[in-house]
């Protein structure tokens, strides 16, 4: 693997730690107030996690292309990986009740789609890499990712309660939104494919 693809893979590796750590205060027994400074310190940990796995998302790409190390595998694994660490942060918003599970299998539909579609280029002789539509549709992905982990932080650390509601809102607007594009990028991705020829 290159270093790129190193710094793919450490996406791989902090999407199941975030969903450990964001679930673990509803499997420890809030009553008992030793635990409270752990449940506390579990939203600045899960922060850390959530900007790391973003800024690798970014910072993959630009070393593959400084160090000339684009690679067709590349092109598959970074929005592989970035799939599945956003559908990670994602399901513990709805179980958290900040996005609702509908729009949460719509996005899951849709990644398994693209997946599938990029499966069937290669049988082409293609490595279909995110399109623009995609990459739009990933910053999306982050702002409603971002404000629903203000939401659940606010919420649990009791903070500026009358904001709540409105930050949940505001979350569940651009998850909406997200959709629309991932959509959209879905029928670029099935229009891309129609028009490309077999390979021989």
């Amino acid at each position: 693997m290159t270093l790129a693809d190193k710094i793919t893979s450490s996406r791989l590796v902090l999407a199941p730690i975030f969903f450990v750590i964001f679930l673990l205060p509803d499997f420890l027994p809030l009553n008992f107030s030793a635990l409270q400074p752990l449940i506390l310190w579990t939203m600045p940990v899960l922060w850390v996690i959530f900007l790391a796995s973003e800024i690798s998302d970014l910072l993959d790409g630009i070393v593959a292309r400084k160090r000339g190390e684009v690679s067709d595998f590349g092109k598959l694994f970074d929005p592989f990986a970035d799939t599945l660490a956003k559908i990670t942060y994602f399901l513990c918003f709805v179980i958290y009740g900040i996005f609702p599970s509908f729009l949460f299998l719509i996005v899951l539909y849709r990644e398994f789609s693209a997946l599938f579609i990029r499966n069937l280029m290669l049988r082409k002789g293609i490595a279909m890499g995110a399109r623009m539509s995609g990459k739009v549709k990933t910053v999306s992905y982050f702002i409603a990712g971002t404000l629903a982990l203000i939401a659940s932080t606010l919420i649990r650390l009791n903070l500026f309660e009358e904001f709540h509601q409105w930050v949940v809102l505001a979350a569940n607007v651009v998850f909406v939104f997200s959709v629309l594009l991932a959509l959209i990028s879905l029928f670029e991705y099935i229009s891309v494919y129609l028009k490309t020829p077999e390979s021989k």
